[in-house]
């Protein structure tokens, strides 16, 4: 059971609270100052603070300072009257999680409270997530504990000791080369080169010649014979990054040097035989392709002999924690001083929370090192975001992508749905979570999943 610390100076206003927040499950202990909240902090375990800002000695805001000294993750909600608003934006600007106005709807309250802890408690399992990574969440440096990710590691671990070809889909940013890393320095080839090529980084001219190699006087500028990356990856692997933008005419040959194992050079006569694993990604529905006619059918069939899918980062979103400490570790020595970053502030981790992701987890990466960088206390605060999360920017309900013929019934239960998926996520499925983090009672929580079919 989670307990709320309530402080508040009124003689029986504590009192009525912690019967309001007993209801709903929530342990409540009172203190009718902010120094016998201090002192109340020091003797029991407390897992959020409601305190009034306006108190005689030391007031909310006063009190707030000292929370966050000395356990800076504990949660703290602000309660204030209408006519003292810029005391609860100070309160916010030093850490609150947010600030609630008098009188108050005792739903809005449960529903804050239930929301704080639950992201106070994924702050919390950080330190545990952080050893974790290296054993059960990681294979070579690809992290997350979601099911997508697992049945990943599972399609890898029993793909990398063969000579199997692989195809791994993905959107952008998702980290496909890793995936062809991973395989390939957990396969037999390992003491062999690995040779990576992005296909969309040559001209159609130059990609044939980067792939087969040419020989001497094949073309204007060709001065000496030069190998190809089929030829540099003997005994090794070829990874051709985003396959899908190969020409018409290349993935005939292609087509060719899979089946026959052998290549010719650009103006060559001779075959040259090559022995090689080949790894193709692609960010693109080949399928979809090979029905558009623009990718051969037959080398798709070649390729998709084991198939990996590394899903966004919106479709698992229980992985952001995780993904954040891995970064926080990985950038530590480019922060400057000699204080360590201790995380996430979980006014932060919200906003890391809702944002969508759309460059997946290499805009996640860049954002965790720009805020290695930026910070300067013990933990990465809301003003070390870049500005487009901190200010919420792509986590707003867009309203006007909503049809206009859409009906408000269905229409509210697709956001519901949404939401709940998102809750569970975030609260690694575990139902009582989820429901503080909506604000909603566990057998609700219940109906509602069973109502969407979410498992």
């Amino acid at each position: 059971m989670k307990t709320v610390l309530i402080v508040d100076d009124e003689k029986n206003y504590p009192r009525i609270l912690a019967e309001v927040i007993g209801e709903e499950g929530f342990s409540a202990l009172t203190a009718s100052s902010g120094l016998d909240a201090v002192e109340t902090l020091k003797a029991k375990s407390v897992d959020l603070v409601l305190t009034d800002v306006m108190m005689p000695g030391m007031d909310g805001i006063e009190l707030l300072e000292q929370i966050k000294k000395e356990s800076p993750d504990m949660p703290v909600i602000v309660m204030t009257a209408h006519g003292s608003v810029e005391k609860a934006v100070e309160a916010m600007q030093k850490g609150a999680y947010t600030y609630i106005l008098k009188p108050f709807d005792n739903d809005t309250l449960i529903a804050h409270i239930g929301k704080a802890i639950s992201i106070h408690n994924i702050v919390k399992e950080n330190s545990i997530l952080r050893e974790a990574i290296t054993s059960r969440y990681t294979f070579g440096n690809i992290v997350g504990k979601s099911p997508s990710m697992h049945d990943l590691y599972s399609v890898i671990k029993k793909a990398a000791p063969t000579n199997a070809t692989i195809l791994i889909e993905g959107e952008s940013g998702t980290g496909k080369e890793l995936v062809a890393k991973s395989i390939h320095y957990n396969s037999l080839r390992k003491n062999a080169p690995l040779i990576s090529v992005n296909c969309t980084a040559f001209a159609e001219t130059l990609l044939e010649s980067e792939l087969f190699g040419h020989e001497k006087g094949a073309f204007t500028g060709a001065t000496s014979l030069k190998k190809g990356r089929f030829e540099l990856a003997h005994h090794g692997t070829l990874f051709l990054d985003e396959i899908g933008e190969i020409p018409m005419n290349i993935q005939v040959k292609l087509l060719r040097v899979l089946q026959e194992k052998s290549i010719e050079r650009v103006g060559g006569t001779t075959s040259v035989n090559v022995d090689f694993r080949l790894i193709a990604a692609t960010n693109r529905n080949l399928e979809q392709e090979v029905k558009k006619g623009k990718f051969r059918e037959d080398l798709y069939y070649r390729l998709n002999v084991l198939k990996a899918v590394m899903p966004p980062l919106r479709d698992r979103q229980e992985d952001i924690p995780v993904l954040i400490n891995h970064f926080i570790e990985k950038f530590a020595e480019e922060r400057h001083g000699n204080e360590k970053l201790q995380g996430v502030a979980p006014e932060a981790a919200r906003l890391l929370f809702d944002y969508p992701w759309p460059g997946n987890v290499r805009e996640l990466e860049n954002v965790i090192e720009r805020s290695v960088i930026l910070s300067s206390g013990p933990r990465i605060m809301p003003s070390d975001l870049p500005p487009k999360i901190r200010d919420g920017i792509g986590s707003q309900l867009d309203l006007n992508g909503i049809p206009e013929n859409a009906g408000l019934y269905e229409t509210l239960a697709a956001i519901e749905k949404r939401m709940i998926q998102r809750a569970m996520a975030m609260s690694d499925n575990v139902q009582t979570k989820a429901a503080e983090l909506l604000g909603i009672g566990k057998s609700g929580l219940n109906q509602k999943l069973k109502k969407y079919g979410i498992p």
